[in-house]
């Protein structure tokens, strides 16, 4: 977990690029311009072809849960390597989180003196960096307090979401999950993967703060059985669906939540909040076949 003052600090340095860039209130955030400006470069070759010996302890790599490396950075060649088989909204959090390496002064600092002194960074430094540069990228990415100006715009919903994906050009998965973490409103969202004939797999899970202080952590297993009706949805390959009704455990007792639910084809998203919280809006979206209109 990134530390407060270092946000504080990560969060400057993303600004003054973002200014200095040229950036700012430029929909969608224009990543290679940004990319550009850190006098960086991006490979074209396709990263997920070339050995895996390849990586050195040159190459800060950004991996998968699995292992898979998505992109890395080479230091000494300024040059952004990524791996094209992610889809390209990822590939535009990857640039950024590579530019995050290359941009904050104490990781560049580290890196120069362990190369002066022929060792490598050890796993909880690299951890720490690697939590910095994701900091970095989606405080970029969502061009910080402009993703809070856009989401005061609509209601609780997840057509809100969505819509601010497209605004600022990034993957459903990481604006559901900044939309839930920066919500002012008592919501979760839960990302499904894996459906098989018995159920799903937990990918993720995240909260707001307002919900975690009333409700406690949402007690959901590793593997979910169709029992849950989002499940349900997710399996039975449902697009989207903004009715949905269930009764969820917390560390405070069940409670009776509306479900919003999204399948982008690569994982489901479960938008949760207790019944009566939805926020009002004059701005209305539809949903249709996974198409937005406002």
């Amino acid at each position: 977990m990134v530390e407060l003052q270092s946000k504080k600090d990560i969060e400057k340095i993303s600004y003054e690029i973002l200014k200095a860039s040229r950036s700012f209130d430029v929909f969608p955030t224009p990543i290679d311009k940004i990319v550009s400006y850190a006098e960086l470069s991006v490979n074209s070759g396709d990263l997920s072809k070339i050995p895996s010996n390849f990586f050195s302890k040159k190459l800060d790599t950004l991996k998968r849960a699995l292992g898979k490396v998505q992109g890395a950075l080479d230091r000494s060649e300024k040059i952004v390597y990524l791996d094209l088989s992610t889809h390209p909204s990822k590939q535009k959090f990857v640039k950024l989180h590579e530019v995050g390496h290359k941009v904050l002064s104490w990781q560049q600092h580290t890196y120069e003196v362990l190369e002066d002194d022929e060792n490598t960074l050890d796993a909880d430094a690299r951890e720490e960096f690697e939590a910095e540069a994701n900091f970095f990228a989606s405080a970029t990415l969502f061009q910080q307090d402009r993703f809070l100006s856009e989401m005061d715009k609509y209601g609780l919903e997840i057509g809100a979401a969505l819509q601010l994906s497209k605004h600022f050009g990034a993957s459903t998965h990481s604006t559901l999950r900044r939309y839930v973490e920066y919500s002012q409103k008592r919501c979760a969202l839960i990302v499904l993967k894996d459906c098989t004939s018995i159920g799903a797999k937990l990918r993720d899970r995240f909260q707001s703060n307002s919900f975690t202080k009333t409700f406690g952590e949402l007690s959901i297993p590793e593997n979910i059985d169709r029992v849950y009706p989002f499940v349900n949805d997710y399996c039975c390959k449902r697009k989207h669906k903004i009715d949905g009704l269930m009764s969820l455990p917390t560390q405070n007792g069940s409670v009776d939540f509306t479900y919003h639910f999204f399948d982008n084809s690569y994982n489901g998203f479960v938008l949760l909040f207790p019944i009566g919280e939805k926020k009002s809006s004059r701005t209305k979206i539809i949903i249709n076949d996974g198409l937005l209109t406002i």
